[in-house]
């Protein structure tokens, strides 16, 4: 059985969650690459805005073929190549400071702190407010949804 290419795959992935998603919380995923463009229309011929590094945290708006119309934490919204995002969730500190708690709970003890633009892997949103992350460096808790973007 033949394989789909990666970039056919994941915009075809993209395309039915977009499909599934005008009903429910709004479709995140990660920059793939080191360094990749975001342009102002789906074309690489089409003017390029900034370059955005990986990991960063996306909100998938809309997949054209192999194009897919982005917004980042600032709330610009951008073209990019499929091929240059992947299906990992991260999220990112959007206040000064982010606590991570050993537990979905305020009281819970604190394992670390995260600075602003601080990107977090994301493992699980609890369903109460909190998400399951955990920092590259290897230590991990429970951080609130409201100090964070990319949920």
């Amino acid at each position: 059985m033949a394989t789909l290419p990666r970039s056919l795959t994941f915009g075809v992935a993209m395309l039915l969650a977009c499909a599934h998603g005008a009903a429910r919380a709004a479709d995140f995923c990660s920059i793939a690459e080191n360094a990749a463009v975001l342009y102002d229309a789906p074309s690489a011929r089409a003017k390029k805005l900034y370059v955005i590094g990986r990991g960063y945290p996306v909100e998938v708006i809309v997949v054209i073929e192999r194009w897919v119309k982005i917004r980042d934490a600032s709330g610009e919204l951008a073209w990019i190549e499929s091929k240059d995002l992947n299906a990992r969730r991260t999220v990112m500190v959007k206040t000064r400071l982010a606590d991570i708690r050993q537990a979905a709970d305020d009281h819970a003890p604190l394992v670390f702190q995260a600075d602003q633009s601080v990107l977090l892997d994301l493992v699980e949103l609890t369903g109460t407010g909190w998400a399951r992350v955990t920092h590259r460096d290897g230590q991990g808790g429970y951080v609130k949804l409201s100090q964070v973007w990319g949920v």
